[in-house]
């Protein structure tokens, strides 16, 4: 097969809206909570929670739902993406998106009659009058809001006004409006605690009213005391507990569905050739039928495919281990980059399966003592007396201290039965094995000028000197010290602190660091622990440093092998963080050059 002649397009990340694009029985859902909701006027106003994980399709349900009612007669919607509201505007812009929808004869109505109130002149009802009659449906919410906001007296009228204009609009008999207005709130769950509150605030205090009925997009697990209203007082979990009468958890498409939906992914995406059965089954398994992840790894086989060169010439016969390699890039980035930082001295896989067979070993039903020639070099290899060499020794004691040695993300991926399927069929293919070395074994970028000159280059690129102040580039004034013995496998961390205005200079070595150590103060150190094949260089050099006097600058291990003795060594060192997550790693050192 080559790669390089196929065309690929890439899927976008947009809600399904008609029912004719829907592959996974959402459009169904959307008809029945429709009819639903058309029924239940009489129960308004009313709060529905299409509850559901990031990725798995309530946007899409919404949308569809939208639609649906679009059709109903006496039926109206209205969108508010929560998201892009803060908390200044959130209470503002849902009253405002709910204005919209009421008749301009309405609200010029409502307007005139505030008027009529508050006027103390006469000539003063009749300008506002004459204002009133010029402005369109927008100039008229606006108008209405800023009159309904003007003051904190004002606020507190605010409820009375809405309810009397909603109520008029939906034209309520003595049981059941007319009319209903369905207000679809999007992306709750991703909002700060203070919006959260304003927009159930507008929906609870001001918008409870007959004719109205919300349907709000979250995952309702992120908005309990656990999620991010953590710090929320328990009157405001009461009143959390109040805003949703009903809720209705989104449930993940089966198998099939799953599988109908990777196909048509992969039709639209061009590489529907690159997946057999067994291939669109292994990924609707790894994805956990996700939609977005779904989508997100198709992008991901297309993407490396079209850019990747290992990826140009691969046979028919090595299709299979080219997408197990990507999946296992894109469902298990961690353990992807500890493999390609860990690379050439070690493969990953084989030690982790390796670690499996002697947990089994260890602690399954037989008593640890057989000898296995592959069990015994690993414990060997990593300092351990194997437990067939030491029958007074428990074989459980003897494997904890082999874990401790392993990354410490090997004890939760032994309990993953996918990741463990993954890694075996990529170890017991050949075609597997040697792409993975092929995509490992890339040279790195090179670099043509010493980490010195770079570090000035940067700064000029910036536009300052290594320490003018600036409100663009906060950390102007910080100067950080990383030691790494291939500094191109940190170079877009590296390339963000410069972009923030700190100084990097890179040592190569200890010794080079020594150097840099005596010239001058820094602020920040970020040391690799393995260098030139030494597993413990990092720590060597640390200890050089403190022996000498030279430091008592805050230290980050940055490092792709974190196991639970590096963990502790690092912490018994006075290191701030031992990580080789680059999110931790950037969260850790914004605190320590902000100084908070």
């Amino acid at each position: 097969m080559e790669n390089s002649r196929r065309l690929f397009s890439l899927l976008d990340d947009e809600p399904i809206a008609c029912p004719e694009d829907d592959t996974l029985g959402t459009g169904k859902a959307a008809l029945r909570l429709a009819g639903l909701l058309v029924a239940s006027r009489e129960a308004t106003p009313l709060t529905l929670a299409v509850d559901a994980d990031w990725g798995s399709g309530k946007s899409s349900l919404m949308r569809m739902l939208e639609s649906e009612l679009a059709m109903r007669e006496d039926v109206h919607t209205v969108w508010f993406n929560a998201w892009s509201a803060t908390q200044a505007d959130a209470l503002e812009g849902i009253i405002k998106s709910v204005l919209m929808r009421f008749d301009r004869r309405l609200l010029r109505r409502a307007l005139q009659q505030m008027a009529d109130r508050r006027a103390v002149l006469g000539v003063a009802r009749v300008a506002a009058t004459f204002a009133a009659s010029a402005f369109g449906v927008t100039g008229l919410v606006d108008q209405l809001w800023n009159r309904l906001s003007a003051s904190p007296q004002s606020r507190n009228e605010m409820a009375t006004s809405l309810r009397s204009l909603t109520r008029e609009w939906s034209e309520s008999g003595p049981y059941t409006p007319r009319r209903l207005l369905v207000v679809f709130i999007d992306d709750l769950d991703r909002c700060p605690p203070e919006t959260v509150l304003a927009v159930c605030e507008a929906v609870k205090v001001y918008l409870d009213v007959p004719g109205l009925a919300f349907v709000i997009g979250c995952d309702r697990s992120a908005l309990t005391e656990g999620g991010i209203l953590e710090s929320l007082s328990p009157g405001g979990v009461a009143f959390m507990e109040k805003i949703f009468q009903t809720n209705y958890r989104l449930p993940l498409p089966t198998d099939e569905e799953a599988a109908g939906f990777v196909r048509e992914c992969a039709r639209r995406s061009g590489i529907a050739a690159l997946l057999t059965t067994d291939l669109v089954h292994l990924l609707v398994g790894h994805a956990n039928r996700n939609p977005r992840r779904i989508k997100r790894i198709i992008n991901g086989l297309a993407l490396e495919s079209t850019l990747n060169p290992v990826w140009r010439d691969v046979d028919d016969s090595s299709i299979q281990s080219m997408v197990r390699v990507i999946l296992l890039q894109y469902l298990y980035p961690g353990f992807y980059r500890d493999l390609a930082g860990n690379a050439p001295q070690r493969n990953l896989i084989r030690d982790f399966l390796l670690y499996r067979k002697a947990m089994r070993s260890a602690l399954g039903p037989e008593d640890g003592s057989v000898e296995d020639e592959e069990v015994d070099s690993f414990y060997v290899d990593h300092d351990v007396s194997p437990p067939y060499r030491n029958e007074g020794e428990d074989p459980g004691d003897l494997f904890g201290k082999l874990e401790l040695r392993l990354p410490s993300s090997f004890a939760t991926l032994a309990y993953d039965r996918a990741f463990v399927a993954l890694t075996e069929q990529l170890w017991e293919s050949g075609a597997g094995s040697l792409l993975l070395r092929q995509v490992l074994s890339r040279p790195p970028e090179r670099v043509t000028a010493p980490a010195e000159d770079m570090s000035d280059a940067a700064d000029e690129t910036l536009g300052i000197s290594p320490f003018e102040s600036s409100s663009s580039v906060p950390y102007s004034r910080k100067s950080v010290l990383w030691i790494d013995d291939a500094p191109t496998n940190n170079s877009s961390l590296t390339a963000s602190l410069r972009q923030s205005g700190a100084r990097v200079v890179i040592a190569m070595n200890g010794d080079e660091a020594m150097q840099c150590l005596a010239d001058r103060k820094w602020d920040l150190i970020i040391s690799d622990v393995t260098r030139n094949g030494d597993q413990e260089a990092g720590f060597k050099d640390l200890e050089r440093f403190h022996r000498a006097g030279l430091t008592d600058t805050p230290v980050i291990f940055y490092t792709s092998g974190v196991t639970s003795n590096r963990q502790k060594k690092a912490t018994a060192m006075g290191a701030l963080l031992i990580t080789s997550s680059p999110y931790e790693f950037r969260r850790i050192s914004d605190k320590v050059l902000s100084g908070t």
